[in-house]
């Protein structure tokens, strides 16, 4: 029996299913989330899915308004984790999975650690909305607008609007599919990529104003403080892309983005072609993609720079 055919029959058998995903969810965690929900709900199935919070840019996505912040039920039958390289990163809800009688996990990050007792890894997938396509058809589940709606926002958005090297020939077959559908590629694209809110374009312009150079400008740094954020009244996901605008400069191949939390720092960093961040960033206790990748730091933005600048000379 194949891993897809096991957690199949996993979902069948389940009165009780959850679906989870990492900490700051972007679109690709959120979308894929959200296909996975809708798709168990058209086959009779009533699961509940815990996104403490979210940016408010993917609100337009089906089954937001059915998105939980937590949940009474203690121990599920089924836990499915999606877009989630580690246990740890589980929201800071990882005891709903632990606690699950079965646990899945569904990802496309190389790091994954299998933490499921049933692992459906796909790294050379650009997201996991893609895979967790493949899953549904292979399940013979319908792509419906919904579904489609969902699984076309995690891929413009890990994709970064298909322009980054992961994708992939699939990438546009799947995409064609959901044209047929009569899904709106285009407005979609504009809602995920396109549309800020006043906030982040605030925040953007003063992470623009603080950046930074380093090693002959191959490497951009910025930050963004806890303070900045109140004072343009930030809201979850307010921060996102930010880290973008370092990598698009000429010249750079390392973007760094800092946002200070109360408990330290959440770094972000990217890259354009030879180095790799993933393995930066697990050094740093976080991880990710090749060319995308993130940790979290228990330490002030300048010693957290420091440590990081340290680490890249040595790949630069």
């Amino acid at each position: 029996m194949s891993t897809l055919d096991s957690i199949l029959e996993e979902i069948n058998k389940a009165e009780s299913i959850v679906i989870l995903t990492h900490e700051n969810p972007d679109g690709d965690a959120i979308g894929t989330g959200l296909a996975l929900y809708n798709a168990l709900k058209q086959i009779g199935k009533n699961p509940d899915i815990i996104i403490p919070e979210y940016p408010r840019i993917f609100e337009f996505l089906p089954g937001t308004d059915e998105i939980k912040k937590e949940s009474d039920i203690k121990k599920y039958d089924l836990a499915i984790s999606v877009d989630c390289a580690t246990i740890k990163m589980l929201n800071g809800f990882s005891n709903y999975f632990e606690d699950a009688k079965v646990k899945v996990s569904i990802d496309h990050h190389s790091t994954n650690t299998m933490f499921g007792d049933y692992n459906y890894i796909s790294p050379d997938a650009p997201a996991c909305a893609q895979i967790l396509l493949v899953v549904l058809e292979y399940f013979k589940i319908e792509i419906t607008k919904d579904i489609g709606t969902c699984i076309l926002a995690g891929i413009i958005t890990d994709t970064g609007g298909f322009k980054y090297s992961g994708v992939t020939s699939e990438t546009f077959k799947f995409v064609a599919e959901l044209l047929e559908k009569g899904i709106n590629v285009s407005k979609i694209y504009r809602r995920v990529l396109q549309t800020k809110t006043k906030a982040n374009f605030e925040l953007n312009r003063i992470a623009t104003n603080r950046l930074e150079f380093f090693e002959d400008g191959k490497v951009a740094f910025t930050y963004i403080t806890k303070e900045d954020e109140e004072k343009v009244n930030s809201e979850s996901g307010d921060h996102e892309g930010i880290v973008e605008t370092g990598r698009d400069i000429e010249g750079v191949e390392v973007s760094i983005f800092i946002r200070q939390t109360e408990k330290g720092c959440k770094v972000s960093m990217r890259s354009n072609e030879y180095v790799n961040v993933s393995d930066v960033c697990l050094l740093l206790g976080g991880g990710g993609h090749v060319h995308a990748a993130g940790a979290t730091m228990q330490c002030t933005i300048e010693q957290a720079k420091e440590k990081i600048l340290r680490q890249l000379k040595s790949v630069m």
